[in-house]
Order: C-alpha cells, then structure tokens, then sequence
C-alpha cells in the first residue's frame, strides 16, 4: 500500500498532512511532479517527471495499484484510476467514485471548453482551515478502508 500524490498543484499544507499521515501509519508516499517541490523533507521520495505536460500523471498511473490512495485534482487521471479500481481523492478531501467522477468530469470539461472560447469565469482558489479539515477526515477514512 503506498499513497501517489500529483504534486505539481498539491497546496503545502496538504503535503504537510499527508507525510503526518504517511508517518504515523508506516506508509509509503511517493511525490510525482514535472518540477522539485520546495519543502518537502529529505525522507519524502520525489519523482520528478520529465517536463511535458502530462508526464507526472502518467507515472502515477502506471504505478497505482489496487490498495494504493492516490491524491489528485486532474479529473482525467482521476477518472482513469477510478475505472481501474484504484482509491482516488483531491487535497480538499473530496474522494472520486464510479458514481461521481463522470458528472464531475463532465462539469470539468465544459468548464475548459469556456475558458478555452474565453468565456471562462474567474476562480479564485483558496486553501484553508476547512479544506485541510475535509483532507483529514477524507484521509482517515479512505487509509482505514485500505488497512
């Protein structure tokens, strides 16, 4: 059992909680990003990717196994792993189903399809309290299920 974290948008705090996580349950956690991560400590295993788009996520694709936790907000990816039986959660703690990802992926879609003809809203993304809450309790949950 291992966690893959997508780190190449994965916010500090969350990192932060997901090595006290690794730490305290004896798990192995793998960073896969296109770049070095500042912060994170010398124990964390980083595999930086080649630097094309995409790269990073293939690697945790190909390495994620049934029993693995994978965090990540790349629908793509998420809905790829889920289809393969792999647990798949973002670092706001919102875990992806078969029951939820494709509506999830539809509205993500549709969402870039807008940006992509500028008619994109504005977003403005936070990272706090509530977020790193939701990631705990998400992580606990999903680890014990995995145990």
């Amino acid at each position: 059992m291992q966690i893959l974290v997508d780190a190449d948008s994965c916010p500090k705090e969350a990192r932060n909680m997901i090595l006290r996580f690794s730490a305290r349950l004896g798990i192995k956690i793998v960073f896969a990003a296109n770049r070095p991560i500042p912060g994170l400590p010398e124990t964390a295993l980083m595999e930086i990717c080649p630097p094309r788009e995409g790269e990073a996520d293939k690697r945790i694709a190909a390495s994620a196994q049934p029993g693995d936790l994978v965090i990540t907000r790349d629908l793509p990816l998420a809905e790829q792993l889920v289809d393969s039986g792999i647990r798949v959660m973002d670092d706001r703690g919102r875990v992806f189903t078969k029951e939820n990802i494709r509506q999830l992926r539809s509205i993500r879609d549709f969402i870039v399809d807008l940006a992509e003809n500028g008619l994109g809203a504005e977003r403005t993304s936070s990272y706090g309290r509530k977020e790193l809450n939701s990631l705990a309790n998400s992580l606990d949950k999903e680890l014990s299920r995995l145990f």
